[in-house]
């Protein structure tokens, strides 16, 4: 008569070793999908500054569509992240920024956050821009907006401009008109942003929690805009 043996258990330290095989594997596979979100499909960015309140509080945290430039450009009203097109940023603002190595590295922050701004696309390439109305409100291709994105009683714009929008850019304001250092501002030297400067789209508000919010874009504010005649230059 045969007897059929028995395999023995592995012993304690073998299956303490595949747990931790196992954890490790879990880890390593985390990371790698964060590490490819953040890098060719979702970042996370904070507020640093003032200039786009009251629609983003200094220290907000916003997710941005990395995705988003790949599938065509901007539309007006769109909320983008971009890298700084010709010294917008002053080297005191650039050296206030302070990483956060672990952050960085999970996807929370980005590696060169102090080289990049946050603003509302008003124009894109072919507009014409400028202020103002007699009723103080910015006009697109002819056409006036109101802006409801504004905080009750901001002025649209306190600066007096009139520009056309090269083809492949974007004429940029942040929502805080009195404080924001935005296209208004750069006109003598480059106040458009390049289509190729765009890192992302934002479209979540998610921290603080009490802020949480999905982003779209105001298309009502600018639905009566009518198409440019595609002239380029300034």
């Amino acid at each position: 008569m045969s007897t059929e043996s028995e395999a023995s258990p592995p012993s304690a330290s073998k299956r303490f070793l595949r747990g931790l095989l196992e954890t490790a594997a879990i880890i390593l596979v985390a990371i790698l999908i964060s590490t490819a979100l953040k890098t060719w499909v979702v970042r996370s960015f904070y507020i640093p500054s003032g200039s786009m309140m009251e629609t983003l509080q200094i220290d907000d945290r916003v997710l941005v569509n990395q995705l988003a430039p790949n599938f065509g450009p901007a539309n007006r009203g769109d909320i983008i992240v971009f890298d700084d097109p010709d010294h917008w940023l002053s080297p005191e603002e650039i050296s206030e920024y302070e990483p956060n190595p672990i952050l960085e590295f999970v996807g929370l922050a980005p590696a060169d956050g102090g080289q990049q701004l946050i603003k509302r696309v008003i124009g894109v390439g072919g507009d014409t821009v400028e202020c103002c109305d007699a009723q103080g409100r910015i006009l697109v291709n002819g056409e006036p907006i109101d802006e409801t994105y504004l905080d009750d009683g901001t002025a649209p714009s306190e600066v007096d401009f009139k520009v056309t929008v090269p083809e492949g850019h974007y004429w940029v304001m942040g929502d805080n008109r009195s404080n924001s250092a935005d296209s208004r501002y750069h006109v003598d030297t480059q106040p458009y942003v390049s289509e190729d400067d765009v890192v992302g789209t934002v479209f979540l508000i998610n921290w603080p929690f009490s802020h949480f919010s999905w982003m779209s874009t105001p298309e009502s504010v600018f639905a009566d805009v009518p198409d440019s005649e595609g002239i380029t230059g300034s």
